[in-house]
């Protein structure tokens, strides 16, 4: 029987979401909470990865068990209690087994959070900035990202996707509580897409660049013409969304 837990987490005491040697990751913490709960090994597959420091306000994973759960929202319940406090699962659905959390995710949203002062209460999860950025300039090269489909100049090297194609149907600054909150939402992400994206709307606020320039370095192609990568304690992975029909009803 197949399962989806919707969790969240905080990113900064985690190597990313994904078990790599030598490292605590979210991924080997969740593994380990359901082989004690589960007592047997039982591997979970992600919607995504985030890397070292990288929040998230919603994840989804699947995984397996050989036996249908007597109660899933029970279940959630007892693996909350084995997790530390920076874990947190939502729910716990069942979906057919041909479900997969990954490639059956049909968009996914990642917000940014900046801040242009010290704040004993958004620090840890926002990128502090000095002056000022032009968040119209900012908006206007953001809305270029719906023109393309080719990012790789906003993608990590070397990783092992086939294509560096995504379609993205959101990207908008706003300002939210004590500062500007960057909302994207795509069918898919490079890894390190997001801050690489929003390092060179950065460099527009600051009129490095012109929207022009923003549009030639997507053409390019090229990941050494796009700004820097920005910090991840300030990125969240926000949302994920399946088409319904994958879902088993009560």
């Amino acid at each position: 029987m197949r399962y989806f837990l919707y969790f969240a987490y905080d990113g900064t005491n985690y190597h990313g979401w994904q078990i790599q040697p030598n490292a605590i990751t979210v991924q080997l913490r969740l593994e380990e909470a359901m082989q004690t709960l589960l007592r047997q090994p039982t591997p979970v597959t992600g919607a995504g990865r985030t890397d070292a420091g990288v929040n998230a306000r919603l994840m989804v994973a699947h995984f397996d068990t050989e036996t249908p759960l007597p109660n899933p929202a029970s279940f959630a319940d007892r693996l909350n209690r084995l997790l530390p406090p920076d874990i947190a699962v939502y729910r716990c659905v069942p979906v057919s087994n041909m479900a997969h959390a990954r490639f059956d995710a049909t968009s996914r949203t990642y917000k940014y959070y900046a801040i242009d002062h010290k704040s004993p209460f958004t620090e840890r999860y926002a990128w502090r900035y000095r002056g000022t950025l032009d968040y119209e300039a900012m908006n206007q090269a953001a809305e270029m990202l719906y023109r393309y489909t080719d990012f790789t100049s906003f993608s990590k090297l070397h990783t092992d996707v086939k294509t560096n194609n995504c379609r993205v149907t959101y990207a908008h600054w706003e300002q939210e509580g004590e500062g500007y909150t960057f909302t994207i939402t795509a069918d898919r992400f490079l890894r390190n897409m997001v801050r690489a994206i929003v390092g060179t709307l950065v460099e527009v606020g600051r009129h490095k660049i012109t929207i022009n320039e923003f549009c030639a370095i997507i053409e390019g192609r090229n990941r050494g013409l796009a700004g820097t990568s920005m910090p991840g304690k300030a990125l969240f992975l926000h949302d994920v969304t399946y088409p319904e029909e994958i879902f088993i009803l009560p």
